[in-house]
């Protein structure tokens, strides 16, 4: 008479473990297969709803969201020539503008630079050398133009959208869908409130950058009023970040040099 087998013995514990796990796997797979298509989807509706916010446009159900996106013109900027490509030097390329992945981009030598210090005042380290750019006319001009912008903040890098009215120098809006800051500190990033503030405010004074988050409440009898934007109250650090990354986004070594042709 054979000997009845030991349920807990360990060769039976490892079988059945490891028997579960690779059910499990196959299951969190297909599920990770099968739902791709939808989290892309999601993914390029966030993209888009952030960039609509950007442009003031809020409180906009989801099945109308695309259809105001369409109302925009897509344009992929050099940022080493300061000029839009056409559409066969992007074919050229192989750049996709519906899959371009900025952030993807910026980590691969062939498609962006290495900054040195003194321009790296974003600390984003690398730059990608194209960007996408989004655009708004009436009757042929420009009158609202988006721009994505990235930057190191307290804890983490911030993401966002700028949108300026078509003087190319005056705020209409923005926005940052992706960071890590400190819940009711530097996260106050996200506060309408905040976001807000920005309209209206002028990022040029001549030549150079002088939009600037203060410490404090900016003051209206100010003469630097309209440069001057709220400091988050608690997150000095990421306040600065923030003004770091409008200063080289819309500077010489980001879209300062597309801008003031656009805009003159």
């Amino acid at each position: 008479m054979s000997k009845p087998r030991n349920k807990d013995s360990m060769s039976n514990i490892m079988t059945v473990a490891l028997s579960v796990c690779f059910v499990c796997s196959v299951m969190v797979a297909s599920a990770a297969v099968f739902l791709k298509p939808q989290r892309m989807a999601n993914k390029n509706l966030d993209r888009v709803s952030n960039i609509l916010m950007a442009a003031g446009l809020r409180n906009i159900g989801s099945e109308e969201i695309m259809a105001e996106f369409k109302k925009f013109e897509v344009r992929l900027v050099d940022l080493e020539e300061d000029r839009f490509l056409s559409s066969l030097e992007i074919s050229d390329l192989g750049i996709d503008l519906q899959t371009y992945d900025q952030r993807r981009a910026s980590r691969d030598p062939e498609f962006s630079r290495q900054l040195l210090d003194e321009e790296d005042i974003a600390s984003i380290t690398r730059r990608a050398r194209y960007s996408i750019v989004y655009m708004q006319r009436d009757e042929g001009a420009i009158t609202k133009i988006i721009l994505p912008i990235h930057g190191y903040g307290l804890w983490s890098t911030l993401y966002g959208f700028i949108s300026l009215s078509g003087d190319m120098n005056t705020v209409s809006g923005i926005t940052f869908y992706e960071h890590g800051e400190t819940a009711g500190l530097g996260g106050e990033v996200d506060n309408m409130t905040w976001k807000a503030s920005w309209n209206d405010k002028q990022i040029y004074d001549g030549q150079s950058v002088a939009l600037r988050v203060v410490k404090g409440k900016a003051l209206e009898n100010s003469p630097s009023f309209k440069y001057e934007i709220d400091g988050l109250s608690g997150a000095t650090l990421t306040s600065r970040g923030v003004e770091n990354l409008i200063a080289f986004w819309l500077g010489e070594d980001g879209f300062g040099p597309l801008l003031k042709t656009l805009g003159s």
